[in-house]
């Protein structure tokens, strides 16, 4: 089965199709990264406009790359959310009128699924169920994962996103957006430690995160005189700090389900910091790691794509879903055969 999956929860357009026996057929994105950083964030009325205006293209392009007419997909997935509003129903609307008039099925795909089901797309893919840190810039949270649609949420942020305090560090240090990429960057420079912040609620048993007092603590120690070295050296003991954070977090949701594979999804997860040291963590207990590439680690339709055919195999049909800025994890269930 081929399935086109459409990715436009935010401020990417992306498309791609998905060959259940030859894997990854072809996928392209444009980033609206260069639009957004004039106003210092995504701009969601700019973000829907553009989306409307590339959409077809990215279609048409990787139909091309793939050597497919529309009429040889199987169905259409596409991000139905949580995202923002405007955005997604531009996908939304598009995913429909292509499903309609090739006369196949319409998938309606949660975006974090998507991201918990990207290592997929790789070789050797993760078996089964093992434990997944979903880390980006709005959602850092744990979860075993038994299989499509089962999903059991082990810890979430009780405020900020990883992925979120690393933009609004960047922010005070500076740097353009998108930020978080930036502060990694800045940070590789940065001398260890000059600078010293808490991991924090590491202290106390349990999986949930907090990040909003560390992004507060990287701000007390900022002073108006720093120069880039400091800044540098600030950068890279709030990196230090989330990615220990993460990596101990990650170790305890593996100690309490018993489970021996981590999966790690998410733009943070492009981190090579954390990638270093969750390798560490992981080849000193024996447990196997699993990462998409870094491209489809941010915002993605390959990732889309493999959710809708992961679900279109089974027998799953939907008449389509309207877009959902907000859209709990937890009310996703198993794919199961359409019933006549």
């Amino acid at each position: 089965m081929r399935v086109l999956g459409l990715e436009t929860s935010c401020d990417e357009t992306a498309a791609a199709i998905y060959d259940g026996e030859a894997g990854l057929l072809a996928h392209v994105l444009h980033s609206q990264a260069a639009m957004h950083a004039e106003y210092g964030g995504v701009v969601p009325e700019l973000a829907a406009r553009d989306h409307v205006g590339r959409i077809q293209m990215l279609v048409a392009a990787v139909l091309a790359e793939a050597g497919l007419a529309a009429s040889e997909l199987d169905g259409i997935a596409y991000t139905a959310g949580p995202g923002l509003i405007g955005a997604l129903l531009v996908g939304g609307a598009f995913a429909a009128g292509l499903a309609a008039a090739i006369e196949k099925p319409l998938l309606p795909i949660h975006h974090l699924e998507g991201h918990l089901l990207a290592p997929m797309l790789e070789t050797p893919r993760p078996q089964f169920p093992f434990v997944a840190l979903l880390v980006s810039g709005g959602h850092t949270m744990l979860a075993r994962v038994d299989g499509v649609g089962r999903y059991e949420i082990l810890g979430e942020t009780l405020d900020d996103a990883a992925g979120e305090a690393f933009d609004k560090t960047a922010k005070a240090l500076g740097l353009p957006y998108p930020g978080g990429p930036e502060l990694a960057k800045l940070a590789k420079d940065g001398r260890p430690g000059v600078f010293r912040f808490s991991r924090p609620m590491t202290d106390r048993p349990g999986l949930e995160f907090s990040f909003s007092g560390l992004k507060t603590a990287v701000l007390n120690q900022l002073k108006p005189d720093f120069d880039s070295q400091a800044k540098a050296d600030l950068a890279r003991a709030f990196e230090e700090a989330v990615t220990d954070t993460l990596a101990i977090k990650c170790e305890r949701a593996l100690d309490a389900t018993g489970l021996s594979a981590l999966v790690v999804a998410g733009g943070v997860g492009a981190n090579q910091r954390l990638r270093a040291r969750l390798k560490v963590a992981t080849d000193k207990r024996g447990t196997g790691l699993f990462f998409p590439r870094p491209e489809f680690c941010t915002d993605n339709a390959a990732m889309i794509a493999y959710a809708g055919w992961a679900r279109l195999v089974v027998g799953e049909r939907s008449a389509g879903l309207p877009a959902r800025a907000r859209w709990p994890l937890h009310e996703l269930r198993a794919p199961a055969p359409a019933t006549a």
